[in-house]
């Protein structure tokens, strides 16, 4: 997996390529890091082939963070990951934009 960033502002970008899963998912937590000052989280996953619920766990985690102090929206999901969204109920939990 390979995790990039890029901030702006208050607004980070995370980019995610491969498989995010148990192996990978502390690694995507590392690049999260600390979010202060951080209103706007943004991942794309464009590139995201898969996840597991270690990586959704994750996400979920940087959600809950953000829902205290900004907005976090999920871009460019492909058909394979929308469905594991769809089938443990993540598409209700993320704000997801194509």
């Amino acid at each position: 997996m390979i995790v990039t960033k890029e901030q702006s502002g208050s607004t980070l970008t995370i980019y995610v390529e491969g498989k995010l899963n148990a192996v990978t998912s502390t690694q995507l937590e590392e690049e999260l890091g600390e979010l202060a000052g951080v209103e706007d989280l943004i991942f794309d996953l464009k590139d995201m082939v898969y996840t597991s619920s270690a990586g959704l766990r994750v996400m979920l985690n940087a959600q809950k963070i953000m829902d205290d102090q900004g907005h976090m929206v999920v871009r460019n999901v492909n058909e394979d990951v929308m469905d594991i969204f769809e089938e443990t109920g993540f598409d209700k939990v993320f704000e997801i934009e194509e």
